[in-house]
């Protein structure tokens, strides 16, 4: 994908969230009880970062741990939200391309369903470059990303790479505009979970677990990575 594209998608993503913020937030009050084994592995007093938080919800999961937490988003709306619901925990607005966080400082970061709409592999490096920086040594990054290889999904897909084929889109195979209701259109890249290991590698992480989780009546509906630097 084009550079400047990219850029424009990554503002656009901005922009769409800040829109759908209050309406996003209110879809998300509670976080899955499928994700709670995420939390297993942390140990009392340790430096978690929330890359990509949101509305603050992992909390619901990390809320009881006694560790260090700050949450950070690039949606100033989402953040206000966060520091509303948890007022006791500390947010901030920050790029994920560009962390505002000298090197080896986090335990762990924690990355759900935000991975995906990162445009072109080479901002995915990045993303990935970023929070291994930041990481400690043997540190651990927890990412998850939506799997939209489904019967479900399977026109979308096949409705954007046939433009891909055809020469009228600029976006990478495998990359989609989901849309939320009529506001805005999400973009958002559908990884398997071989290519998010492969990309994942090239960054020098070593791959500790790889997986699927259910959600509900929806099987595999999400990857997730657990990553060590």
């Amino acid at each position: 994908m084009d550079k400047v594209y990219a850029k424009k998608i990554s503002e656009d993503t901005r922009r769409n969230y800040n829109l759908i913020a209050d309406d996003f937030s209110r879809t998300r009050k509670f976080q899955w009880p499928e994700l709670n084994f995420l939390g297993d592995s942390i140990n009392e007093g340790e430096k978690i970062l929330d890359l990509g938080c949101g509305n603050g919800r992992l909390l619901e999961i990390l809320k009881f741990k006694k560790i260090d937490y700050l949450g950070i988003d690039f949606s100033g709306k989402l953040i206000e939200i966060a520091q509303k619901n948890y007022p006791e925990h500390k947010f901030q607005i920050a790029d994920a391309l560009n962390l505002p966080f000298p090197e080896n400082y986090f335990d762990k970061i924690y990355s759900i369903a935000v991975f995906h709409h990162i445009p072109s592999e080479e901002f995915q490096l990045k993303f990935l470059k970023e929070a291994k920086r930041v990481l400690k040594p043997e540190g651990i990054l927890i990412l998850t990303v939506w799997n939209l290889w489904s019967w479900q999904n399977l026109k979308l897909l096949l409705k954007f790479n046939l433009l891909k084929i055809l020469g009228k889109s600029k976006l990478d195979f495998n990359d989609v505009f989901v849309p939320w209701g009529k506001y805005c259109q999400r973009y958002v890249h559908n990884f398997t979970q071989r290519e998010l290991k492969d990309l994942t590698k090239k960054t020098g992480f070593k791959i500790n677990e790889a997986g699927f989780i259910n959600r509900g009546k929806h099987k595999k509906a999400n990857i997730y990575l657990i990553s060590e630097k």
